[in-house]
């Protein structure tokens, strides 16, 4: 762990204050204390209209678990994003304000300051901040009006004076800029695997078995067997590669005439129907159920679909339709065809990937259950408004 995002604050911090106009007063910006990067996860970029400060995560974490942001005051980002289930919601398909089953799974949330900028299943927005709002707007997610958000806000004293520390003033751009800096500080980084990339514990036999067959491509002219996940989930913090829609991809989920638009609803090309966001599998084990409609209630079934599943499609991808541990004829099933015990290996592997350090973290959970929390506003129990969990 290394704590070199400082040097990057601070540039950004002062190129931020460079092109404010003299006559503007600016909060005080004081850069996030005790946050650090994983130097193994590589580069990651923080907007420069929005760095990372201590007051804009404060704010942003009481904004995410607040459920004044929903219309009828009964729902927040958390209700979706459980921090225990890795900022999932444990339901195939989400369901908010209007009781509906939505189209799509939860995502999970962790580690979002790395991977490919393009966000929800289909891609259509590319930046947190773009994202942060539109659940709240949406009529069968959130349903509030943004103006009536803010009138709200404006007559709690405590957010007066956490918008002033942060931003310097109460709007919805101000309001997505601090969910967005404190989603960018859910980092997941001390799972078991990480701790084994780290030299700290060993794999046991089977978890071993487990992570050469996730890495491993099947070559059966070579004898080599594998699983084929590396494919694509090219790192195991991240959702997929950063340029252009390469974490996107046909996993075979369903055949040509069942095939969901998915990116092609954001690109307009054919070549894309059916493709979804390749997620995380950062703390998969606690993620269920899988995939975008969340139509594999668990691993076990993921891997029989990938192993005996796979429909195929135009758009299908051809990392998937070449992997084979078994020589076949041109006519047979595409599928991986892995062992009993090798399938079980891989989900051995893959809770590996849990990090209960994350799932449990104090400064990530609830500010409003928090003992260290008070609130001046004594007319709003946002706490009796929530739903049970």
């Amino acid at each position: 762990m290394v704590t070199a995002l400082a040097i990057t604050v601070v540039v950004v911090l002062l190129r931020f204050a460079d092109s404010e106009p003299a006559q503007t007063q600016l909060p005080q910006i004081q850069p996030l204390a005790g946050f650090s990067a994983p130097f193994v996860f590589g580069r990651f970029e923080v907007p420069e209209d929005n760095p990372l400060t201590q007051a804009g995560v404060t704010l942003g974490r009481r904004l995410f678990y607040d459920v004044r942001l929903s219309g009828n005051n009964k729902i927040s980002c958390a209700t979706c994003h459980l921090q225990r289930l890795g900022f999932s919601d444990g339901k195939s398909t989400a369901q908010g304000i209007s009781g509906k089953a939505l189209a799509f799974n939860s995502m999970s949330l962790a580690n979002l300051l790395w991977g490919a900028e393009h966000f929800f299943w289909n891609g259509r927005v590319d930046s947190l901040e773009q994202q942060a709002l539109l659940p709240i707007q949406n009529a069968d997610e959130m349903a509030q009006n943004l103006d009536d958000l803010v009138l709200e806000l404006k007559a709690d004293a405590e957010y007066r004076r956490l918008f002033k520390n942060a931003y310097g003033a109460i709007s919805s751009a101000n309001i997505a800029k601090a969910l967005a800096s404190f989603e960018r500080t859910l980092v997941s980084a001390n799972s078991k695997y990480d701790q084994y990339l780290r030299g700290e514990v060993a794999l046991s036999e089977q978890e071993e078995l487990g992570r050469k067959l996730f890495v491993a491509h099947p070559d059966v002219k070579t004898s080599l067997r594998g699983g084929n996940c590396i494919d694509c989930h090219s790192q195991f913090l991240t959702s997929g590669f950063k340029p252009r829609y390469d974490g996107f991809s046909n996993n075979g989920l369903d055949g040509e005439s069942e095939l969901s638009p998915g990116l092609q609803a954001v690109t307009k090309d054919p070549a894309h129907r059916g493709f979804f966001k390749v997620p995380s599998l950062r703390n998969i084990v606690v993620t269920a159920p899988y995939m975008h409609d969340g139509r594999f209630a668990s691993l076990e079934a993921v891997l029989d679909h990938y192993n005996e599943g796979i429909q195929i499609s135009s758009t299908l991808s051809p990392l998937i339709m070449e992997a084979d541990n078994i020589e076949q004829g041109v006519d047979a099933q595409v599928g991986l065809n892995l062992t009993a015990k090798e399938k079980a290996a891989i989900i051995a592997f893959m809770h590996t990937l849990t990090d209960h350090q994350f799932l449990s973290d104090e400064k990530l959970s609830n500010p409003f259950l928090s003992k260290a929390f008070t609130s001046s506003t004594k007319a709003f129990n946002p706490i009796e408004a929530r739903p049970s969990e």
